[in-house]
Protein backbone atom coordinates (compact mmCIF):
# COMPACT_ATOMS: atom_id res chain seq x y z
CA UNK A 1 0.00 0.00 0.00
CA UNK A 2 2.83 2.38 0.90
CA UNK A 3 4.50 1.66 -2.45
CA UNK A 4 1.43 2.96 -4.31
CA UNK A 5 1.40 6.23 -2.34
CA UNK A 6 3.13 9.34 -3.55
CA UNK A 7 6.15 10.70 -1.69
CA UNK A 8 4.16 13.62 -0.20
CA UNK A 9 1.39 11.33 1.09
CA UNK A 10 3.97 9.05 2.69
CA UNK A 11 5.48 12.01 4.52
CA UNK A 12 2.08 13.13 5.78
CA UNK A 13 1.20 9.60 6.93
CA UNK A 14 4.51 9.22 8.75
CA UNK A 15 3.98 12.65 10.33
CA UNK A 16 0.59 11.61 11.65
CA UNK A 17 2.02 8.33 12.95
CA UNK A 18 4.64 10.24 14.94
CA UNK A 19 2.06 12.71 16.26
CA UNK A 20 -0.61 10.18 17.28
CA UNK A 21 1.09 8.84 20.46
CA UNK A 22 1.62 12.34 21.84
CA UNK A 23 -1.88 13.42 20.82
CA UNK A 24 -3.36 10.35 22.50
CA UNK A 25 -1.51 11.13 25.75
CA UNK A 26 -2.72 14.75 25.64
CA UNK A 27 -6.31 13.63 25.07
CA UNK A 28 -6.04 11.16 27.93
CA UNK A 29 -4.42 13.38 30.57
CA UNK A 30 -5.79 16.78 29.52
CA UNK A 31 -9.04 16.75 27.59
CA UNK A 32 -10.65 13.68 29.16
CA UNK A 33 -10.36 15.12 32.71
CA UNK A 34 -11.71 18.46 31.42
CA UNK A 35 -14.79 16.81 29.94
CA UNK A 36 -15.24 14.61 33.02
CA UNK A 37 -14.98 17.65 35.33
CA UNK A 38 -17.64 19.49 33.32
CA UNK A 39 -20.01 16.51 33.48
CA UNK A 40 -19.32 16.27 37.22
CA UNK A 41 -20.21 19.97 37.61
CA UNK A 42 -23.73 19.13 36.37
CA UNK A 43 -24.32 16.70 39.21
CA UNK A 44 -24.79 16.72 42.98
CA UNK A 45 -24.17 14.19 45.72
CA UNK A 46 -21.31 11.93 46.74
CA UNK A 47 -18.95 10.31 44.27
CA UNK A 48 -20.85 6.99 44.41
CA UNK A 49 -24.31 8.56 44.31
CA UNK A 50 -24.42 11.37 41.76
CA UNK A 51 -27.67 13.06 40.74
CA UNK A 52 -27.97 15.16 37.59
CA UNK A 53 -28.94 18.74 38.49
CA UNK A 54 -28.09 20.59 35.27
CA UNK A 55 -26.85 24.14 35.81
CA UNK A 56 -27.99 24.41 39.43
CA UNK A 57 -24.40 24.40 40.72
CA UNK A 58 -23.59 27.38 38.50
CA UNK A 59 -26.74 29.22 39.60
CA UNK A 60 -25.73 28.61 43.22
CA UNK A 61 -22.51 30.58 42.70
CA UNK A 62 -24.41 33.88 42.51
CA UNK A 63 -25.79 33.34 46.03
CA UNK A 64 -22.61 32.00 47.62
CA UNK A 65 -20.89 34.75 49.66
CA UNK A 66 -17.78 32.65 50.26
CA UNK A 67 -17.39 32.14 46.51
CA UNK A 68 -17.67 35.92 46.05
CA UNK A 69 -15.00 36.46 48.72
CA UNK A 70 -12.66 33.88 47.16
CA UNK A 71 -13.14 35.41 43.70
CA UNK A 72 -12.49 38.91 45.09
CA UNK A 73 -9.29 37.76 46.80
CA UNK A 74 -8.07 36.00 43.68
CA UNK A 75 -8.58 39.20 41.66
CA UNK A 76 -6.79 41.23 44.36
CA UNK A 77 -3.77 38.92 44.16
CA UNK A 78 -3.60 39.55 40.41
CA UNK A 79 -2.59 43.14 41.22
CA UNK A 80 0.96 42.08 42.06
CA UNK A 81 1.59 40.71 38.55
CA UNK A 82 2.45 44.01 36.74
CA UNK A 83 4.56 45.16 39.70
CA UNK A 84 6.39 41.82 39.83
CA UNK A 85 7.03 41.77 36.08
CA UNK A 86 8.34 45.35 36.08
CA UNK A 87 10.69 44.47 38.94
CA UNK A 88 11.79 41.37 37.03
CA UNK A 89 12.54 43.46 33.94
CA UNK A 90 14.62 45.93 36.00
CA UNK A 91 16.58 43.10 37.61
CA UNK A 92 17.15 41.45 34.24
CA UNK A 93 18.48 44.73 32.82
CA UNK A 94 20.89 45.09 35.76
CA UNK A 95 22.07 41.48 35.51
CA UNK A 96 22.63 41.89 31.77
CA UNK A 97 25.20 44.68 32.16
CA UNK A 98 28.58 43.79 30.67
CA UNK A 99 30.64 45.42 33.44
CA UNK A 100 28.78 43.64 36.25
CA UNK A 101 31.05 41.49 38.41
CA UNK A 102 29.96 38.18 39.96
CA UNK A 103 27.14 37.82 37.43
CA UNK A 104 26.75 34.11 38.11
CA UNK A 105 26.39 34.67 41.85
CA UNK A 106 23.77 37.41 41.49
CA UNK A 107 21.77 35.41 38.94
CA UNK A 108 21.79 32.39 41.24
CA UNK A 109 20.65 34.47 44.21
CA UNK A 110 17.80 35.95 42.18
CA UNK A 111 16.66 32.53 40.98
CA UNK A 112 16.90 30.66 44.32
CA UNK A 113 13.49 31.82 45.71
CA UNK A 114 11.51 30.17 42.92
CA UNK A 115 13.04 26.74 43.61
CA UNK A 116 12.27 26.99 47.32
CA UNK A 117 9.45 24.70 48.46
CA UNK A 118 6.18 26.61 48.70
CA UNK A 119 5.28 25.41 52.18
CA UNK A 120 8.80 26.10 53.50
CA UNK A 121 9.02 29.72 52.42
CA UNK A 122 5.38 30.32 53.39
CA UNK A 123 6.11 29.21 56.93
CA UNK A 124 9.13 31.54 57.01
CA UNK A 125 6.93 34.48 55.98
CA UNK A 126 4.33 33.44 58.57
CA UNK A 127 7.02 33.52 61.24
CA UNK A 128 8.49 36.82 60.04
CA UNK A 129 5.13 38.60 60.08
CA UNK A 130 3.81 37.11 63.31
CA UNK A 131 3.14 39.44 66.26
CA UNK A 132 6.57 38.73 67.76
CA UNK A 133 8.24 38.11 64.40
CA UNK A 134 11.29 39.65 62.79
CA UNK A 135 9.42 42.41 60.94
CA UNK A 136 7.77 43.83 64.05
CA UNK A 137 11.03 43.60 65.97
CA UNK A 138 12.90 45.53 63.29
CA UNK A 139 10.22 48.21 62.98
CA UNK A 140 10.16 48.69 66.76
CA UNK A 141 13.97 48.81 67.01
CA UNK A 142 14.03 51.50 64.32
CA UNK A 143 11.39 53.51 66.20
CA UNK A 144 8.84 53.28 63.36
CA UNK A 145 6.12 51.68 65.50
CA UNK A 146 5.33 51.62 69.23
CA UNK A 147 3.27 48.43 69.41
CA UNK A 148 3.30 45.25 67.37
CA UNK A 149 1.32 45.24 64.13
CA UNK A 150 -1.17 42.37 63.83
CA UNK A 151 -0.14 41.51 60.27
CA UNK A 152 -2.04 38.24 60.02
CA UNK A 153 -5.10 39.35 62.02
CA UNK A 154 -6.09 42.19 59.69
CA UNK A 155 -7.62 41.15 56.31
CA UNK A 156 -5.81 43.74 54.19
CA UNK A 157 -2.47 43.37 55.97
CA UNK A 158 -2.75 39.59 55.62
CA UNK A 159 -3.35 40.02 51.89
CA UNK A 160 -0.32 42.32 51.74
CA UNK A 161 1.88 39.66 53.35
CA UNK A 162 0.74 37.12 50.76
CA UNK A 163 1.44 39.59 47.95
CA UNK A 164 4.95 40.20 49.29
CA UNK A 165 5.57 36.47 49.58
CA UNK A 166 4.42 35.83 45.99
CA UNK A 167 6.54 38.68 44.66
CA UNK A 168 9.60 37.40 46.52
CA UNK A 169 9.23 33.91 45.14
CA UNK A 170 8.31 34.51 41.50
CA UNK A 171 10.22 37.68 40.54
CA UNK A 172 13.42 35.73 39.96
CA UNK A 173 11.60 33.18 37.81
CA UNK A 174 10.43 35.87 35.41
CA UNK A 175 13.80 37.63 35.60
CA UNK A 176 15.45 34.59 33.97
CA UNK A 177 12.99 34.75 31.07
CA UNK A 178 13.69 38.44 30.50
CA UNK A 179 17.44 37.95 30.90
CA UNK A 180 17.49 35.30 28.18
CA UNK A 181 15.47 37.63 25.95
CA UNK A 182 17.80 40.56 26.55
CA UNK A 183 20.83 38.45 25.66
CA UNK A 184 19.28 37.66 22.28
CA UNK A 185 18.95 41.35 21.32
CA UNK A 186 21.81 42.56 19.12
CA UNK A 187 23.89 45.09 21.05
CA UNK A 188 24.52 47.07 17.87
CA UNK A 189 20.88 48.22 18.02
CA UNK A 190 21.52 49.95 21.35
CA UNK A 191 24.80 51.40 20.06
CA UNK A 192 22.99 52.88 17.05
CA UNK A 193 20.29 54.30 19.34
CA UNK A 194 22.92 55.97 21.54
CA UNK A 195 24.56 57.53 18.49
CA UNK A 196 21.16 58.94 17.55
CA UNK A 197 20.88 60.47 21.03
CA UNK A 198 18.24 58.10 22.45
CA UNK A 199 18.04 58.16 26.24
CA UNK A 200 18.01 54.99 28.35
CA UNK A 201 14.26 55.41 28.82
CA UNK A 202 13.77 55.71 25.05
CA UNK A 203 15.84 52.60 24.51
CA UNK A 204 13.73 50.75 27.06
CA UNK A 205 10.36 51.78 25.59
CA UNK A 206 11.29 51.72 21.89
CA UNK A 207 13.75 48.81 21.73
CA UNK A 208 13.77 46.56 24.78
CA UNK A 209 10.05 46.21 25.51
CA UNK A 210 8.93 45.79 21.85
CA UNK A 211 11.59 43.14 21.21
CA UNK A 212 10.73 41.35 24.45
CA UNK A 213 6.97 41.49 23.81
CA UNK A 214 6.58 37.74 23.05
CA UNK A 215 8.39 36.85 26.30
CA UNK A 216 6.43 39.49 28.24
CA UNK A 217 3.20 38.00 26.89
CA UNK A 218 4.33 34.53 27.96
CA UNK A 219 5.20 35.66 31.50
CA UNK A 220 1.91 37.55 31.85
CA UNK A 221 -0.13 34.49 30.85
CA UNK A 222 1.90 32.19 33.11
CA UNK A 223 1.63 34.60 36.04
CA UNK A 224 -2.13 35.03 35.68
CA UNK A 225 -2.61 31.29 35.34
CA UNK A 226 -0.53 30.63 38.45
CA UNK A 227 -2.20 33.36 40.52
CA UNK A 228 -5.69 32.16 39.67
CA UNK A 229 -4.64 28.77 41.06
CA UNK A 230 -2.98 30.25 44.17
CA UNK A 231 -3.20 27.78 47.04
CA UNK A 232 -0.07 27.16 49.11
CA UNK A 233 0.61 30.71 50.33
CA UNK A 234 -2.91 31.39 51.60
CA UNK A 235 -3.12 27.95 53.19
CA UNK A 236 0.29 28.02 54.94
CA UNK A 237 0.68 31.72 55.79
CA UNK A 238 -2.81 32.75 56.88
CA UNK A 239 -4.81 29.48 56.89
CA UNK A 240 -7.41 31.41 54.80
CA UNK A 241 -7.83 33.84 57.69
CA UNK A 242 -8.67 35.93 59.38
CA UNK A 243 -12.18 34.51 59.00
CA UNK A 244 -11.71 33.32 55.39
CA UNK A 245 -10.62 36.86 54.45
CA UNK A 246 -7.74 35.55 52.30
CA UNK A 247 -9.35 32.44 50.84
CA UNK A 248 -8.87 31.94 47.08
CA UNK A 249 -10.82 29.95 44.51
CA UNK A 250 -8.38 27.04 44.74
CA UNK A 251 -8.67 27.05 48.54
CA UNK A 252 -12.46 27.01 48.32
CA UNK A 253 -12.41 24.11 45.84
CA UNK A 254 -10.16 22.19 48.26
CA UNK A 255 -12.45 22.91 51.22
CA UNK A 256 -15.53 21.81 49.28
CA UNK A 257 -13.82 18.59 48.25
CA UNK A 258 -11.90 17.56 51.36
CA UNK A 259 -12.70 19.72 54.40
CA UNK A 260 -16.46 20.12 54.21
CA UNK A 261 -18.97 17.39 53.50
CA UNK A 262 -17.80 16.48 49.95
CA UNK A 263 -19.56 18.54 47.28
CA UNK A 264 -17.66 17.42 44.21
CA UNK A 265 -20.19 18.71 41.70
CA UNK A 266 -20.16 22.22 43.15
CA UNK A 267 -16.35 22.17 43.44
CA UNK A 268 -16.12 21.13 39.79
CA UNK A 269 -18.39 24.04 38.83
CA UNK A 270 -16.03 26.50 40.56
CA UNK A 271 -13.03 24.89 38.88
CA UNK A 272 -14.71 25.49 35.52
CA UNK A 273 -15.19 29.14 36.40
CA UNK A 274 -11.41 29.32 36.95
CA UNK A 275 -10.88 27.58 33.61
CA UNK A 276 -13.13 30.06 31.81
CA UNK A 277 -11.40 33.07 33.42
CA UNK A 278 -7.96 31.75 32.43
CA UNK A 279 -9.09 31.00 28.88
CA UNK A 280 -10.71 34.42 28.37
CA UNK A 281 -7.75 36.34 29.79
CA UNK A 282 -5.27 34.30 27.74
CA UNK A 283 -7.31 34.90 24.58
CA UNK A 284 -7.45 38.67 25.23
CA UNK A 285 -3.71 38.84 25.89
CA UNK A 286 -2.86 36.83 22.78
CA UNK A 287 -5.08 39.08 20.65
CA UNK A 288 -3.57 42.22 22.13
CA UNK A 289 -0.04 40.85 21.73
CA UNK A 290 -0.60 39.62 18.16
CA UNK A 291 1.26 42.08 15.93
CA UNK A 292 -0.57 40.87 12.85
Amino acid sequence: MLKKMGQEKKRRLLGWLFILPGAAIILLVRFYPMVSAFLLSLTSGTMNNQTFVGLQNYARLAKDSLFTTSLFNTVIFLVQIPLMLMLALVLASLLNRENLKFKGLYRTLVFIPCVTAGVSYSMVFRSMFSTTGLINQLLMSWGLIDTEIQWLADPWLARLVILLAMTWRWTGYNTIFYLSGLQSIDKSIYEAAELDGASKWKQLTDITIPMLSPIILLTVINSINGTLQLFTETKAITAYGPGNATITLSNYIFKLSFEYLPQYGYAAAISYIVFIIVAVLALIQMKVGDKR
